[in-house]
């Protein structure tokens, strides 16, 4: 197996002679600055850098599409054809974000290998490398898709198989109705903190009267009692436009699918709306707390609450020992309330969006008929009794 260097990849320079520390890019000996200024607490570089790396490396090299074979192939190649043709796809920034550093990571490792190189002891190493396994297996699972992809282009027809790591332990934190009040309530009591500068008080950390979370608490609610995924809550809109999801006041309904977007395999079926939700959204519209989407910030659509539900998890003070509590965990809440309840498999299921064996599997076992029948049966005592004692007759032997 060759000795494969690095790719291009991105390089934080350290300050020096007056000068600030920026972000280059590193290919071989070429050092190509970015134009962008590293901050001194910053360890991951900024979008526009990562950027500037996308496109350094798609100009840099364009593949040949045409058919070769596999030994002939370097996964550069691969990766660069894959993210030309799939990076359009992903309409959230943030999902292209995450898509360009993972590429970038493969490219680093992976880019000089050729195709036919591809072996588990490689996977091997980068999982070691990239430290974090459940990281390293998202990172392998969209080497495996380009590989894929450049086959089903037909440029190449021999089998490669990418093997991942084996999936981490499912996420099952979900909050109970105690603790999803204190969610709640953290977020609506929730004042900004400021530090006095000047004065006799200088130091001192006063509260403002900035409420600087309650868009979350509107969050949290259409989370808690729809489940709904994050990106949709956020793009939530009760008027029809394009790239929103659209909240239907009258009839009650929520259309979850953005406007103008394919369906994909994160299903996002509408779904009827909880009176006591439906309730609030309308008061939300009636009285203008919202201008066009149920989750603003300054009047403004928010494109990820992740920092803001964080610092309200921290101001709620939930127990972190069963597992982190995120934006998804509100998803897993209402999956186990409405099994919790008693609702039927099949309606919860078309409900929340998703299977009903990813129901059953994940969060059936709060239902309150989970396995009840046979609890009950195992203690109970035989309706069919022996032979011997009800004084049937032995088979007779053939004469």
């Amino acid at each position: 197996m060759s000795n494969a260097g690095k790719g291009p990849r991105l390089w934080k320079k350290p300050a020096q002679a007056g000068r600030q520390a920026h972000w280059v890019v590193k290919d071989g000996s070429k050092r190509i600055a970015t134009g962008c200024v590293a901050k001194s607490f910053e360890h991951r570089p900024p979008k526009e850098a990562e950027e500037f790396l996308a496109n350094y490396i798609a100009l840099k090299h364009a593949p040949e599409r045409k058919l070769r074979d596999v030994d002939l192939i370097p996964i550069a190649d691969v990766l660069a054809i894959y993210h030309a043709d799939r990076r359009d796809g992903f309409e959230e920034e943030v999902q292209q974000r995450r898509f360009d550093s993972s590429i970038n990571r493969l490219n680093d490792f992976f880019g000089l290998y050729m195709l036919g190189e591809m072996q588990e002891s490689l996977t091997r190493k980068f999982v070691k490398k990239r430290g974090n396994q459940g990281g390293a297996r998202r990172d392998l699972e969209n080497l495996r898709a380009a590989i894929n992809h450049h086959a089903d282009q037909n440029l190449h027809h021999a089998v490669i198989k990418v093997k991942l790591p084996p999936k981490g332990a499912p996420r099952d934190r979900w909050l109970d109705r105690s603790e999803a009040a204190r969610l709640l309530w953290a977020c609506w009591r929730h004042r900004e903190v400021q530090t006095i500068h000047r004065g006799r008080h200088k130091g001192e950390k006063v509260q403002t009267t900035k409420y600087t979370l309650r868009h979350l608490a509107r969050f949290i609610l259409i989370g808690l009692y729809t489940g709904t995924r994050a990106a949709a809550i956020a793009a939530a809109s009760p008027r029809r436009e394009h790239g929103r999801a659209f909240v239907d006041l009258n009839a009650g309904i929520f259309y979850r699918l953005k406007i103008g977007k394919r369906a994909t395999n994160k299903r996002q079926p509408p779904a009827p709306l909880p009176p006591r939700l439906l309730a609030h959204m309308r008061r939300w519209e009636r009285k203008k707390i919202i201008a066009n989407c149920f989750v603003e910030w300054h009047g403004q659509p928010v494109k990820s609450v992740k920092n803001a539900f964080a610092r309200a998890v921290n101001v709620a003070n939930l127990d972190l020992t069963d597992g982190n509590v995120t934006p998804h965990t509100l998803r897993h809440t209402a999956a186990t309330w409405l099994m919790q309840r008693g609702a039927d498999p099949w309606e919860a299921a078309g409900f929340l969006g998703m299977s009903v064996k990813v129901l059953i599997d994940t969060y059936g076992h709060h239902h309150p008929d989970y396995m009840r029948g046979a609890a009950f049966a195992i203690t109970q005592k035989s309706r069919v009794e022996s032979a011997a004692k009800v004084g049937t007759p032995s088979v007779r032997k053939a004469s």
